[in-house]
């Protein structure tokens, strides 16, 4: 049977980008099979489609074209359906999170999406806005934990705005909280009030950052597991020196630790601290578990030491079910439609989709030694480009890809 990603006990090597060889981050997954995934006799897939918005398309068309050809090379097909979700999804019934793009999703083998969102729809009310439609699908999903690695491709290492000697060898894989916290958390709302600090009828927004002992532990899982499969390393980070649900939350990963994971080397930082030394030393870190805000930012601090967002892949991951995977790069709509976007990072989601979604580890290393060939051969889009290196374009990229293949 094909097998979808399980957010609890995961193994993936680590293998840094070199020559030919197929790019393995530091993922910690292990595949299950679910009743409905079609057998591998068969051969062919449901993969749900989000195409997302600004540079979406354009990078997603590249995914599919280079999966298309790598699934023949290897005797697969694929069923795909599009499932607008976002702006995309506002245009055509205006509402960010459709109920039947929900149910494609939730039929399918697989998820791969683009990006979504943009300036255009910032005007809407905060519940109509792409992000809400991106937030309902991980919900639906039940996809509870983000898994963003940060490994520093000896072939980019120069593009990276570090020093060398700072970023050279890191290995970081953020797990991140997905379906709780502030993002979440009831009540929150603008409304306006008689008064507030003094003031009188004034306007105030307000959210709730909130996690029950359940959801702690169970992404805390994720993460010790995680540790446990790369350099045996848990950074647990929070703001339990301010926030009273930091507290809650380094009293259960503590607990977790010394009950459960004893071999795990455990570490508390406050999350001004990491953001810091995600920057001053990021070789420090082995993986990182934290809540949902602070995973947000974290994850793309550390993702901005490869020298560019739009290298890495991510998945989005329930205990059981279809899994969502994306570039970790947002929508980028001021150079939609120019052909400058970056598709690397949306072929290596979907190469991070075949070998953990779909259990199909020679069409995911096909995919990813094609990477690797295009990035020997020089092929680098203009965020990647050194001064003085010839820049591809979007399409000019995945061609390179696929003759790499």
């Amino acid at each position: 049977m094909a097998a979808t990603l399980s957010a609890s006990s995961l193994s993936m090597k680590s293998v840094h980008m070199r020559g030919a060889q197929p790019l393995r981050m530091a993922t910690p997954m292990r595949a299950f099979s679910r009743s409905r995934v079609v057998a591998v006799s068969a051969k062919e897939y449901k993969i749900a489609i989000i195409p997302g918005d600004g540079i979406g398309p354009e990078i997603m068309a590249v995914g599919k074209a280079v999966m298309e050809e790598a699934g023949k090379m290897h005797g697969l097909t694929f069923k795909y359906t599009d499932a607008p979700i976002g702006g995309q999804a506002i245009d055509l019934t205006g509402h960010p999170m459709p109920e039947e793009s929900l149910k494609i999703c939730q039929a399918a083998d697989s998820c791969l999406m683009s990006a979504i969102g943009g300036y255009k729809w910032d005007t809407l009310p905060g519940h109509l806005r792409p992000e809400q439609g991106l937030l309902g699908l991980r919900a639906g999903l039940k996809a509870f934990a983000n898994l963003r690695p940060a490994v520093i491709l000896p072939q980019l290492i120069d593009a990276s705005s570090l020093k060398r000697e700072i970023v050279e060898g890191t290995d970081i894989m953020v797990v991140r909280e997905l379906t709780g916290g502030i993002y979440f958390g009831q009540p929150k709302g603008i409304e306006t009030r008689a008064e507030y600090l003094g003031w009188k009828d004034v306007r105030v927004g307000y959210n709730t950052m909130i996690y029950c002992e359940p959801e702690i532990e169970r992404i805390a899982r994720v993460g010790f597991e995680t540790a446990r499969k790369r350099k045996g390393k848990l950074c647990s980070v929070d703001k339990a020196n301010v926030l009273d649900v930091s507290q809650l939350w380094r009293e259960v990963v503590t607990r977790m630790g010394k009950e459960e994971y004893p071999d795990v080397e455990l570490t508390h930082m406050y999350v001004d601290n990491c953001a810091m030394q995600i920057i001053r030393n990021p070789k420090q870190f082995d993986t990182i578990v934290t809540g949902n805000i602070f995973g947000d930012i974290l994850s793309d601090a550390a993702a901005m030491l490869t020298g560019s967002i739009g290298m890495l892949p991510s998945a989005s991951v329930p205990s059981e079910g279809p899994g969502l995977f994306e570039p970790v790069h947002g929508s980028a709509p001021d150079i939609a439609g120019q052909d400058v976007a970056n598709p690397f990072a949306m072929v290596l989601s979907a190469a991070m989709m075949l070998r953990y979604g779909l259990n199909e580890a020679a069409a995911a290393d096909t995919i990813e030694a094609a990477v690797i060939k295009a990035l020997d051969a020089g092929v680098r889009t203009g965020d990647i480009a050194k001064k003085g290196e010839k820049v591809s374009g979007c399409k000019a990229t995945g061609e390179a890809i696929l003759k790499s293949l």
